[in-house]
């Protein structure tokens, strides 16, 4: 069982446990337009929402349910996105990747270099087998995105959840040969 997810460091970029000091990124991440154009989700349209946002997540890393990362730039505390698995199969070897990003931050690769990060995080210290991702079937930066990393769109398999989204899963030995 996780206490908090770890810290995860790569060339630009710094993973880090959500903390409330982060609220008014995360009211902003949960509630923008642009943000949000492709996510079927509660808005967060309040600090106090968001508060309530970072305490459920906080706690549900502590019991083992997902494990959240914020994403800062090196040497600047403010949170820019966020990133997770969660979703876990019963056995822990299947996990969903989640993530957002401000949009001034997009097109700059530091999703990539996030997803890069936890990809090995998640194939390497957790020994999952695969992890999925599910996506707007217009979300094209995002299928673009899942693409460069060798998810494969399974076409087959519907999210009973939201019928516009599809899925993407990427096999250990897929990302171990990339």
């Amino acid at each position: 069982m996780l206490i908090s997810s770890p810290v995860i460091e790569t060339k630009r970029l710094t993973l880090r446990s959500l903390e409330e000091t982060d609220s008014e990124a995360i009211r902003f991440l949960r509630s923008d337009q642009t943000v949000n154009q492709f996510v079927k989700r509660p808005k967060t349209d309040t600090l106090e929402d968001a508060i309530h946002f970072i305490t459920k997540i906080k706690n549900g890393v502590h019991k083992g349910d997902w494990i959240f990362w914020g994403i800062t730039i090196k040497d600047n505390p403010v949170l820019i996105g966020t990133i997770c698995l969660w979703n876990f199969s019963e056995d822990r070897k299947i996990a969903e990747i989640g993530y957002d990003l401000h949009p001034k931050h997009q097109g700059n690769g530091i999703m990539s270099e996030a997803i890069q990060s936890i990809l090995d995080y998640g194939f390497g210290k957790l020994a999952l087998e695969r992890i999925e991702a599910y996506t707007h079937k217009n979300n094209e930066p995002s299928k673009r995105l899942l693409q460069k990393f060798h998810f494969d769109h399974i076409h087959e398999r519907i999210d009973t959840d939201n019928e516009d989204n599809i899925i993407f899963t990427i096999h250990k030995r897929q990302h171990c040969n990339t």
